[in-house]
Parts: C-alpha cells; sequence; structure tokens
C-alpha cells in the first residue's frame, strides 16, 4: 500500500484499516462517502485450456474468414459436438 492514508480511516496499512473498521459502522461516515460508479459483468466466467499452437493458429485463421472471435468459434463448435453426444447417447 502507498504511503497515503485512507480518506476515512486515516490509516496507512491494510491492518491498521481493517482494525478500524472492525470497530466501525460505514453509517458514522455517510456523508463523507461518495457514489461510486462501476460495472458487474456476473455472467462471464472464464475457463482456459492448452490448446497445441498449430491448432490455436488454424482456430485463428478460421474465425477471421468468419468474422467472428477465436473465442466465439471455439464456443460454438464445443457447444455443437456437446449437443451431439448429449443426442446420441
Amino acid at each position: 500500500m502507498s504511503r497515503n492514508k485512507t480518506s476515512i480511516s486515516k490509516k496507512s496499512s491494510y491492518r491498521e484499516i481493517g482494525e478500524f473498521w472492525d470497530s466501525h459502522d460505514l453509517s458514522e461516515f455517510w456523508v463523507q462517502t461518495k457514489p461510486a460508479q462501476f460495472e458487474v459483468d456476473i455472467e462471464a466466467q472464464r475457463m482456459y485450456y492448452p490448446i497445441d499452437i498449430k491448432l490455436s493458429n488454424n482456430i485463428i485463421e478460421l474465425a477471421r474468414k468468419r468474422g467472428i472471435s477465436p473465442e466465439t468459434l471455439v464456443n460454438l463448435w464445443i457447444s455443437e459436438k456437446i449437443k451431439q453426444e448429449r443426442e446420441s447417447a
């Protein structure tokens, strides 16, 4: 953490900040807070799987030809394969 103190607790270490908030409630300092804007994407989750470099290059090339991202192409193919497997089971 930088040498700067936090705006409300005036503490400079994570431990001190934690100790401060263990003994205080945000409602005591509500007038000192500022609105914040942020986005949360709760649907996005990524899993990474190793892919051979030659196979990856082929995926990139085919995706480019279709005008889609490699990630989208791989997801489409895997979805199709899963559907086929379920139908044949």
